[in-house]
């Protein structure tokens, strides 16, 4: 039976609402459980859905590495650091030469870290020095077979220097490591047969994310799947999960309907702000690395950290704000409170409803 888009059902609706009991207590308390820290702009590639201001040479300079951990010891009193994941992102991490040496701070002080990669730079030697510094987890980026995944990232050497980053991550298993891949029209009909193939090489975690306008995205209409492609992906992951071969997950953005709960692990909870927060490339503190800039709520060159957490996160807590244009008469939005965080535009409009492309098949 295929799920009705538009009706849920009183299972659902019931799981929904002890869900929703569970989010308000946690908005309440608003401890800060993980921290993206953008380490750089530079990137080793030019993937054309980036919606990040990154290239191989960026005018925003790193951060120094001093200046993040000054963050985290104002940090380190009002947390216990084995609850904070902190995930450095970029651009690209690993073109940070110092990288290992922010990531041993993190490890002494407590801190479990990890990186979001596109495996280029992971070499036998660099896992190694990452492993010594205290890396606990690895996310690479398989965004299909050899033609769709150097179309989206624009270098003939990236597949296979993405596979060759698994199949060193396989034999390492005291690490945490998983693949994302971005579906979009030119890789969404191989879905199956990719499922097959990274299992084979060693694969057990997998999510996928669908492709969202914004950045050098918007000017590529191959990156957005049709409603009917958009809900097959979603009945590929109930598939998959069934299986239990892969565990597979939609990725974190987007209230989802009848597919709540069966195509991830917990229900949808935009967590931003409530245990989510950013230190950005330019000092910015924001909620998700994804928000843009107009929503940020300090600086770490004027703000302390903290402070900001505690005062200035209020519109990320209270999102009635959101409740306006389509979402006004929406009879979903008390679970959705207005979708992702990162989907609406400069005037808080939203630009992206995830539970309105959800077709009958």
């Amino acid at each position: 039976m295929k799920n009705n888009p538009g009706r849920l059902s009183l299972r659902k609706r019931l799981g929904l609402e002890i869900a929703l009991k569970m989010r308000n207590n946690l908005r309440e308390l608003h401890p800060l459980r993980q921290l993206f820290w953008e380490c750089t702009l530079r990137c080793n590639l030019a993937c054309k859905h980036c919606g990040s201001d990154c290239r191989k040479m960026s005018e925003q300079k790193d951060m120094p590495a001093e200046d993040f951990l000054r963050v985290i010891d104002s940090i380190t009193p009002h947390v216990n650091p084995n609850e904070v994941n902190i995930i450095i992102t970029g651009g690209e991490p690993l073109m940070r030469n110092d990288l290992e040496e922010v990531g041993l701070a993190l490890y002494r002080r407590g801190y479990p870290w990890g990186i979001v990669s596109n495996g280029l730079y992971l070499t036998r030697e660099r896992l190694d020095s990452l492993r010594a510094a205290g890396v606990h987890a690895v996310t690479i980026s398989v965004d299909g077979f050899a033609e769709e995944h150097h179309w989206l990232r624009g270098n003939p050497d990236s597949y296979e220097k993405a596979l060759e980053a698994i199949k060193m991550l396989v034999h390492e298993p005291e690490l945490t490591w998983d693949v994302v891949t971005c579906v979009n029209r030119k890789n969404y009909s191989h879905l199956g047969e990719l499922k097959s193939y990274l299992y084979t090489i060693g694969v057990r975690n997998w999510r996928i994310f669908t492709i969202f306008p914004v950045g050098r995205a918007a000017s590529h209409p191959e990156f957005q799947l049709t409603n009917e492609e958009f809900t097959g992906v979603l009945e590929f992951i109930k598939q998959v999960r069934k299986e239990g071969r892969v565990h597979l997950s939609y990725g974190c953005e987007g209230f989802l309907g009848n597919y709540e709960s069966e195509v991830r692990d917990h229900f949808y909870s935009c967590n931003a702000g409530i245990s989510v927060a950013s230190v950005l490339a330019d000092g910015s503190i924001s909620a998700c690395p994804s928000i843009r800039s107009n929503f940020h709520q300090g600086n770490i060159y004027k703000d302390n950290f903290m402070e900001v957490w505690e005062k200035r996160f209020q519109m990320f807590r209270d999102r009635e704000w959101a409740r306006k244009g389509e979402c006004a008469d929406c009879s979903f939005f008390r679970y959705c409170e207005g979708n992702g965080m990162h989907l609406h535009n400069d005037e808080g409009e939203l630009l992206f409803c995830h539970q309105k492309r959800i077709v009958k098949l």
